[in-house]
């Protein structure tokens, strides 16, 4: 280990013992989940944009698993451990290393592992409340550490969830709408094809092979696009397999079969979606527009006013905060609140922390019934880097 290394390594423990001081003085208890985990927990949960640079290896007996690429899911094993029937109430903190595949050209990166930091809070009776608590900390934390003249960027995917859930489509259609959300240009890319079916042949996605294919009928369509791959020397072989390659094709015959999305629906989604400004102004503004389509957004909107409140009783300035309908961060187990601290100059190096809530993650890895859930991680090595540069100048 070089100098300038050691250095850096004492730097980033004693930052690391600073956070999880400030974590442990707000309640939160010091875990340290296994670094090795089941992958198909993350391959389902954690999406598009992760999944395909998780570390995936099989062991000696067959079993898949993963280098843990974040930490939230391993902390959430843990409480699902220690809380079998999900009842109790649990706040957790950690520190440790994260693992994923990250090109040279990527700046800011940081190699294939990487340092996190963060709080999760687990089975919290009044959400907003808990969302609040979450931030002020990690705000706090930040502020410690060093880090001045940051920005807050804030989304909301209940309210984006509930915009979709009062739309008059077709139930696959709204799932796949949700499930895209995370990819704007595959969103856009879908939206285009829902408004004309016909595109996704005459794009040449299995042109010749979709209208073969009956939805009533999955073991053989299965059978027909095995054949196909066949007959046209594609391998089996990627990060989808068969039944989900087969899922997606017939989602495609269908919607030759369905009426087009119309014109109007899409242009009130990238409506929707293209709302922006200070939090306390786009919750007017998106009001405004169900209205003005006589859709029922209220439980979303109170929700939406009730976490404002629950920030301002907790000091938060919203100041430098910027609320965007179109941002939900790039984990897909978010169900709700999700925010970022960054310094937007900097690109992704100034991406130092993020988080929100994600109420379904834990009973989609095992629990009897879902538990209310919030938390934040913070990029140790992006804090350090940031604030050392701002000490320098």
């Amino acid at each position: 280990m070089s100098a300038e290394t050691a250095r850096e390594f004492e730097a980033l423990e004693a930052q690391a013992s600073l956070l999880l001081e400030v974590f442990k003085a707000a309640g939160y208890e010091p875990v340290a989940p296994a670094v090795i985990q089941p992958a198909h927990i993350f391959l389902d949960r954690i999406g598009e944009a992760i999944r395909n640079r998780t570390y995936v290896f099989t062991d000696p007996e067959g079993e898949t698993l993963c280098l843990r690429p974040d930490l939230t899911v391993p902390v959430s094993r843990l409480y699902l451990e220690r809380n079998p029937e999900a009842r109790a109430k649990a706040r957790y903190c950690y520190n440790g290393s994260a693992f994923r595949y990250r090109p040279e050209s990527e700046n800011g990166a940081a190699g294939r592992e990487f340092r996190q930091a963060g709080i999760e809070n687990y089975g919290a009776a009044d959400p907003c409340k808990a969302e609040a608590e979450v931030l002020s900390i990690v705000l706090d934390a930040l502020r410690r550490s060093g880090l001045k003249n940051f920005k807050l960027r804030f989304g909301d995917l209940g309210l984006f969830v509930a915009l979709l859930d009062s739309l008059a489509i077709p139930e696959r259609w709204r799932q796949r709408l949700k499930h895209h959300f995370w990819r704007p240009q595959p969103f856009q890319d879908l939206l285009y094809r829902l408004s004309d079916p016909a595109s996704a042949v005459s794009a040449g996605i299995a042109h010749d092979l979709l209208p073969n294919l009956n939805p009533d009928e999955p073991k053989a369509a299965m059978d027909k696009v095995i054949s196909y791959l066949d007959k046209n020397e594609i391998p089996h072989v990627g990060v989808r397999n068969i039944r989900e390659i087969t899922s997606r094709l017939l989602e495609q015959a269908a919607d030759l079969e369905a009426y087009p999305l119309p014109a109007e629906t899409v242009e009130l989604i990238n409506n929707y979606l293209a709302i922006s400004g200070p939090p306390k102004a786009v919750g007017a503004r998106i009001a405004d527009l169900a209205s003005a389509h006589k859709l029922d957004l209220s439980d979303g909107l109170n929700i939406y006013k009730r976490r404002l409140k629950a920030f301002a009783n907790a000091d938060i300035d919203l100041a430098d905060a910027h609320f965007s309908a179109e941002f939900g961060r790039n984990l897909e187990y978010y169900t709700g609140f999700v925010f970022q601290v960054e310094i937007p100059e900097l690109g992704l190096a100034g991406q130092i922390a993020g988080g929100g809530r994600y109420d379904t993650l834990i009973s989609d890895i095992g629990s009897p019934r879902q538990v209310p859930a919030v938390g934040s991680a913070i990029h140790t090595e992006r804090l350090l880097a940031v604030v050392g540069r701002a000490e320098a100048l």
